[in-house]
């Protein structure tokens, strides 16, 4: 699955401990999951170009052909 980077606030990247995509990603880039971690409140992507980071879920769009 693909989804668009939109940013991410403070709250965003602290919530469930998350690794922070501001310097990483850029804002309306198309990245690809690799694997989604489903836990009890949120949801955290692990993308194909950066396998060793977990960024919350509501800092994307997913992408529909």
């Amino acid at each position: 699955m693909k989804v668009k980077y939109i940013g991410a606030s403070d709250a965003q990247v602290n919530y469930g401990s998350n690794d922070d995509p501001r310097g990483l990603l850029k804002e309306g880039k198309i990245y690809t999951i690799q694997r989604k971690e489903v836990h009890s409140y949120h949801t955290k992507y692990i993308l194909k170009e950066f396998p060793d980071k977990k960024f919350n879920s509501v800092s994307f769009e997913e992408v529909r052909k």
